[in-house]
C-alpha cells in the first residue's frame, strides 16, 4: 500500500479559508487520480472532491462552488482548496489515490475504487 500525506488542516472561523495539500510518499502521482474524502463524529464518510490524472474532476454537491481539488505534477502534491467554510465542514480530511491506466477517469465520490489513504489532517470550523 502507498503512503500518502495530508496537510494544511487546522482550525478557522466561519468563512474563512484553508489548503490542504496531499503528497504521496516514494512515488509519483502522475500515474493516479486522487480523491478528497472527509469524516465527521459519528458520520459516514463522505466523497469531497476527485480529479483524474488529466485534471478532470467531480465534487460533491455539498461543497461545490466552495471547495476546488486541483494537481501539480510538478511538485507532486494535489490539493483541496477550501474557501467559506462552514461549520459543518468540520471534519477529518483523507487524500486517497487510485491507479489509474486512463488519463481522464475520475473515480466515484464512494471512494471504492481508491486503495490507498493518508492517515487524515483535521479541519475544525469554530468561532
Amino acid at each position: 500500500q502507498l503512503q500518502l500525506v495530508e496537510s494544511g488542516g487546522g482550525l478557522v472561523q466561519p468563512g474563512g479559508s484553508l489548503r490542504l495539500s496531499c503528497a504521496p510518499s516514494g512515488f509519483t502521482l502522475d500515474g493516479y487520480a486522487i480523491g478528497w474524502f472527509r469524516q465527521a463524529p459519528g458520520k459516514e464518510r463522505e466523497g469531497v472532491s476527485c480529479i483524474s490524472r488529466s485534471g478532470r474532476t467531480r465534487t460533491a454537491d455539498s461543497v461545490k462552488g466552495r471547495f476546488t481539488i486541483s494537481r501539480d505534477n510538478a511538485k507532486n502534491t494535489v490539493y483541496l482548496q477550501m474557501n467559506r467554510l462552514k461549520p459543518e465542514d468540520t471534519a477529518v480530511y483523507y487524500c486517497a489515490a487510485h491507479h489509474s491506466p486512463y488519463n481522464n477517469y475520475i473515480p466515484p465520490l464512494g471512494g471504492t475504487d481508491f486503495d490507498s489513504w493518508g492517515q487524515g489532517t483535521q479541519v475544525t470550523v469554530s468561532s
